[in-house]
């Protein structure tokens, strides 16, 4: 059985040498997918309907956490790809983050007894420390993490499979962590409707899962090998060097194609992730059924995933976000019409767009997940070295900066349009003993945030998607040309190979490393050779030293 599963997936080799190196670098994935799935459902609406702050203050919270997230990741790139080490470039960082990540994110659902109606200033200066701090620790795990995969996974249908295992474990993290949220809140009572008196089970609920969660990325430390990186030759450290690397990164063309997409998607998911719960609770007047819209938005998602694998597997790695993009934008397009109110039928078509939205956000997700590793070899040709984590923090220095701005404008927009959270809606209603209504212009603010914006953004981002240029045969053909030429010291290519190259780079072939020719002498040509089922012979060569390696 277990070999018919492999052959179903595309997986070549024993479970040892193919299935288990994917399990082990994914248990690090239950700490990112889960944290972050219960930080979205619950952060935000836990600082302005527990602790008591305006959304103008949660906005800003998230906001400075984020940007100084975004700061702290180049850094951390950098210091990962000039790490020289036995054991390799990233491992060590995992070990060392997984400390600060417990007490952090315990920390982030512990207010100390501070409440915005008293102490403002001093409830909102905590949070933004202390998100601040979780922010860092996960910089220190998750670039790292991050920038492993291709070391580990070189091929291009063997990263798929990496991610597709990955969001397998991003699942086996959400799940759980949202099972215990939920029973934590439901032993404490504040499962129906969160207020003031709700804060001892966020408490708990950060202790529990930061031990989780670190478990998890112990895990990963322990059982990940990759190579060793004393051989690392580093420039000398300063301003016009850091500004140097991150220039060189746009100019890879592959990579603008592919971060101007991921950040137009990056808009639509931010804006409806920062404004759902809102949505939910106040448009809807539905939060009652909070918990189980997210369940339901979870196996939804978990659904598409399938499709998505075998999409990207048999049309290449686009194809899934082509197809199901379209229910996305259906799924927010109910957040035009929705209703106030219980009814059967607000109550169900609110599940469809549950359904619906994630969905067809996973594809979009998928394609994102699966294109980065493959930038690293066009930068590689481009550059002639291996900058795995300056390739991932560059992108996520300008997204994750937007993210945060994102989420000061979610609070902005929903407060200037007038939407009231926290104690004056719980105390509204004890008072008229009747349902606290939205004005129309607060609803009207919340379905900016929640449809209009992700709409436009989720549309701009199929356009952008569709002018991805990069196929599996032009990265393998560009696999094969490093190779060659980090053994021969030039390599020779058909014209229609250095079209492809310049196709995908964006840079004329001979400025590219590849293209130069480091010895003057060398006359021999060095083409890329094929077997008869026309694999690159380089690349097999490579493939079956790293498999006598392992065996060793």
């Amino acid at each position: 059985m277990g070999e018919r599963i492999k052959k179903a997936i595309g997986v070549e080799g024993d479970f040892k040498t193919a299935i288990l190196p994917m399990i082990n670098y994914s248990y690090a994935n239950i700490y990112m997918g889960g944290a972050g799935y219960i930080i979205s459902m619950y952060f935000t609406i836990f600082l302005t309907d527990v602790v008591n702050l305006s959304l103008n203050q949660a906005g800003i919270i998230v906001m400075l956490a984020t940007v100084w997230d975004a700061v702290t990741d180049p850094v951390m790139g950098i210091i990962t790809d000039r790490t020289r080490s036995k054991t390799g470039k990233h491992r060590r960082y995992l070990l060392w983050g997984i400390p600060l990540m417990v007490l952090s994110y315990t920390l982030l659902w512990n207010s100390y007894g501070l409440d915005a109606k008293s102490s403002p200033t001093t409830a909102m200066l905590y949070f933004v420390l202390v998100y601040m701090l979780y922010k860092t620790a996960y910089t220190i795990i998750g670039v790292p993490h991050t920038a492993m995969l291709p070391e580990l996974a070189p091929e291009y249908n063997l990263r798929t499979q990496y991610n597709s295992v990955g969001y397998l474990f991003n699942s086996a993290g959400m799940v759980p962590a949202f099972g215990i949220a939920v029973l934590i809140l439901s032993i404490f009572g504040s499962n129906d409707n969160l207020t003031s008196a709700s804060r001892m089970p966020f408490l708990v609920i950060g202790i529990t899962l930061s031990v989780f969660f670190g478990f998890a990325v112990f895990m990963t430390y322990a059982k990940t090998r990759e190579p060793s990186s004393l051989n690392n030759k580093n420039e000398k450290l300063d301003i016009k060097y850091i500004i140097r690397e991150y220039v060189l990164v746009f100019k890879n063309r592959s990579f603008r194609q592919y971060f101007f997409m991921s950040l137009a998607y990056q808009f639509a998911t931010g804006f409806y992730a920062n404004s759902k719960v809102y949505y939910i609770k106040y448009l809807a007047n539905q939060y009652k059924t909070y918990a189980v819209f997210n369940a339901v938005a979870g196996v939804a998602e978990a659904a598409a995933f399938p499709l998505n694998y075998a999409l990207t597997m048999k049309h290449g790695k686009k194809k899934c976000g082509n197809i199901v993009t379209p229910l996305m934008v259906a799924g927010l397009a109910i957040g035009l019409i929705m209703q106030s109110g219980g009814s059967i039928f607000w109550t169900a078509l609110m599940m469809l767009s549950m359904i619906l939205y994630p969905f067809g956000m996973s594809g979009l997700g998928f394609v994102s997940t699966n294109i980065f590793p493959d930038l690293t070899d066009v930068d590689e040709m481009i550059t002639g070295r291996r900058r795995e984590g300056v390739i991932s923090t560059f992108s996520t220095l300008i997204k994750k900066s937007i993210s945060g701005v994102m989420a000061a404008l979610v609070g902005f927009t929903l407060q200037g349009f007038g939407l009231v959270t926290g104690d004056k809606v719980s105390e509204y209603e004890k008072m008229h003993n009747t349902m606290f209504e939205q004005t129309a212009n607060a609803v009207t603010g919340v379905r900016i945030c929640v449809a209009v914006i992700p709409i436009v953004a989720a549309i701009i981002s199929l356009i952008l998607l569709k002018r991805f240029r990069m196929t599996k045969e032009d990265h393998t053909m560009i696999r094969a040309a490093i190779a060659t030429k980090h053994k021969y010291g030039s390599v020779t290519l058909t014209d229609e190979q250095k079209q492809r190259c310049e196709l995908v780079s964006g840079q004329k072939f001979e400025n590219t490393w590849l293209g130069q020719v480091t010895d003057k002498e060398d006359t021999i040509p060095h083409c890329l050779d094929t077997d008869s089922n026309g694999n690159y012979l380089i690349l097999l060569e490579l493939k079956m030293e790293k498999e006598a390696n392992l065996n060793d």
